[in-house]
């Protein structure tokens, strides 16, 4: 019967410990450390896009990014996104200022 028991216990696999999440992302050229790259640059547009604009209409962007000279915001709601197109060319200059690159055009979504 010991017998058995230690022939069980030699079979049995080691499992590694997980890693954390801050592990998973801080690892260098993983796919994760890309993605919380990109999301922290998508949370930088994000602010500048909102500081670009005035209290209520900044309220209603839920996202923001800058991509090859695309700024692409997504806001919430169609009647926001209506008044939002009115403001493009004003937020060209100013999200482009801000955060110091070129910005050929805007995009604007509503988010679902």
């Amino acid at each position: 019967m010991h017998n058995q028991a230690v022939q069980h216990k030699d079979i049995m696999p080691t499992v590694a410990m997980p890693k954390t999440i801050q592990e998973l992302l801080s690892a260098r050229g993983s796919r994760l450390s890309g993605l919380q790259t990109r999301t922290d640059e998508r949370a930088i547009a994000l602010a500048h896009v909102r500081a670009a604009l005035p209290g209520k209409l900044a309220g209603t962007i839920v996202s923001a990014g800058l991509e090859g000279g695309r700024l692409t915001i997504s806001v919430a709601g169609a009647p926001w996104a209506a008044r939002l197109r009115y403001a493009t060319a004003g937020l060209k200059v100013r999200v482009g200022q801000s955060m110091n690159a070129e910005i050929h055009t805007v995009r604007i979504r509503v988010a679902p």
